[in-house]
């Protein structure tokens, strides 16, 4: 296998490779390092990078390799740079947080390093994670490595980055509006947004009042499921996520939409990839039928956090005079929801749920698009103020915001590539603790449209 190949040979793939002692992990570190060097100074991906320490955790690895290794012993991942690793700042995208290192892990961090993996660094992200974009005055500007001229999606587009050019098989993300989902979509990978509460947030107590979560950016299902199967907590007596994939689910009802809960357009791109996924679905024995769900007041509900979240960032950096001055605006914009409109969104998301939910009370599943175009060319907001940037933000993501406020789990499946070969994407949302459907569904996608065979061309 030459270097290439093993870049994006994925999780399990170089796992068994180690099982193998067909190669080490010192050298699967090594090569993740030096495909990191070679494409990052194009891409941006990483805020900061660990290669001593990298290389020393993986010599380790080597030495302590038994049969009762974790299922990522050995194998480079990122973290998002929005997650505490101890001896490393956590800078979320800006010039008001400062450079001291924290001094332990965040409670999924020790789960990762109980599991095997070796972090290699910390990825970049948008200022205070607000965007589905990554640009910032502090680290700069990460690009997709399918075209570098557009956005890897945000915020977790430094994850998604550096997972679509192969410098690691999977890293760590975070979704509070779309934030796994969104550059899933963008860069071609699956993702995953877990319920709610199945993976821990700590040191954090709360994340944008309940809108956010930790999950997996990989290249493949599979991938993604050894991932959050070392973070996540799972109902007693439930199989590991891994598990879940086969045998493939048959005869689920599947309710499919194109329209979003909030007026704007569509593109006839992301429709025919839900057409396509549909068809699919229905050759696959399936009953496939379109069905809109309720929205309700979910966009709202979810505005009034979402704002609030960013406010409260804001307020808990170390120089929020430093603030990017659209984040400035945005925390300032956070006043127009006081704490009654706060209480009302949190009190409202019962209701608000349960009118959504129903639709899962005749369906499985529902099938959307992942985004409502193609992804953003590189600086389509710069020098744009709030208003402007969230108004246009919210039209091209709008499909990802309601399963936040609900905290219902969905995924992110890639669905074939438009003409210029940038990927397309449909996102599948599941009822609650719907996890193990989400996976064995989208596997099943994946068996029949493979997707991970193909890589973006980057300069060598």
């Amino acid at each position: 296998m030459d270097a290439e190949d093993l870049a994006y040979a994925g999780v399990a793939k170089q796992a068994e490779l180690m099982a193998a002692g067909s190669i080490s992990s010192v050298e699967l570190v090594q090569a993740s390092l030096d495909r990191i060097k070679r494409h990052d100074g194009l891409l941006n991906a990483f805020r900061v990078t660990a290669p001593e320490e990298a290389l020393a955790a993986a010599a380790e690895a080597d030495r302590s390799r038994s049969s009762d290794s974790g299922p990522l012993h050995g194998v480079p991942v990122a973290i998002k740079d929005d997650t505490d690793v101890a001896g490393y700042s956590t800078r979320y995208g800006s010039n008001a947080t400062t450079e001291t290192p924290k001094s332990e892990d965040a409670e999924l961090v020790k789960r990762l390093r109980s599991a095997g993996a070796i972090l290699v660094g910390k990825t970049n992200v948008p200022e205070l994670t607000q965007w589905p974009f990554t640009e910032t005055d502090a680290f700069g500007v990460t690009r997709n490595p399918w075209n570098p001229s557009l956005t890897p999606g945000g915020s977790s587009g430094g994850s998604a980055a550096a997972v679509a050019a192969g410098m690691v098989p999977v890293a760590l993300a975070s979704d509070g509006g779309g934030s796994i989902r969104i550059p899933a979509a963008c860069a071609g990978l699956f993702g995953i947004k877990p319920q709610r509460g199945r993976v821990p947030i700590a040191p954090k107590t709360d994340a944008w009042f309940g809108l956010s979560v930790f999950g997996p950016l990989a290249r493949s299902v599979e991938d993604a499921a050894i991932f959050l199967d070392a973070i996540a907590d799972r109902p007693a007596g439930e199989a590991l996520y891994r598990e879940c994939l086969v045998p493939p689910p048959a005869g689920l009802r599947i309710a499919t939409s194109v329209k979003p809960p909030i007026p704007g357009p569509v593109g006839d791109e992301q429709k025919q990839a839900v057409s396509n996924i549909a068809a699919l679905l229905g050759r696959l024995g399936h009953k496939v039928s379109q069905s809109d769900p309720n929205y309700g007041l979910t966009i709202p509900a979810f505005v009034i956090r979402y704002l609030r979240g960013i406010a409260k960032d804001a307020a808990a950096t170390a120089d929020p005079d430093r603030l990017e001055a659209r984040t400035k605006a945005m925390a300032r914009g956070s006043r127009l929801f006081g704490d009654r409109a706060l209480d009302w969104s949190m009190r409202a998301e019962v209701g608000i749920t349960a009118g959504i939910g129903r639709l899962f009370g005749e369906y499985d599943l529902l099938v959307t698009p992942g985004l409502a175009a193609q992804p953003l060319p590189i600086g389509r907001y710069a020098g744009r103020g709030a208003t402007w940037t969230f108004n246009g933000v919210a039209r091209f993501t709008p499909f990802a915001a309601p399963w936040n406020l609900t905290g219902q789990p969905a995924v992110s499946v890639p669905a074939g590539f438009d003409r210029d070969g940038v990927p397309l994407a449909v996102q599948i949302v599941g009822p609650a603790n719907s996890e193990p459907l989400l996976f064995a569904i989208s596997a099943q996608i994946e068996a029949e449209l493979p997707w991970a065979d193909r890589r973006p061309s980057l300069t060598p």
